[in-house]
């Protein structure tokens, strides 16, 4: 059983990684507007998006692709887990 996470300790908006997690890789205590949220995001065990260093251009077109895909949630903000994801492992 994964340890549960004190929202209370958490820094506002710093994601972490969670290597003990079954499915999910990240979680970030989302902060905006007076509101906060527990976020879990990015799949367990997956490469993601390759090294922007010497990015090839296949790889370069795997990211658009991506935050295309994705546009209208990552456009939420801070409180969804399309921004993070976007934001962090893209």
């Amino acid at each position: 059983m994964p340890k549960q996470i004190n929202k209370a300790k958490m820094k506002c908006n710093t994601p972490k990684r969670t290597p003990s997690h079954a499915t999910k890789s990240h979680v970030v205590k989302a902060c905006e507007g007076g509101k906060e949220k527990i976020i879990r995001f990015g799949q367990q065990g997956v490469k993601g998006s390759p090294a922007r260093k010497g990015e090839s251009k296949a790889s370069k077109a795997r990211r658009a692709s991506f935050k295309a895909r994705h546009a209208k949630n990552i456009e939420k903000g801070k409180m969804s887990a399309a921004y993070w994801s976007a934001k962090v492992k893209w």
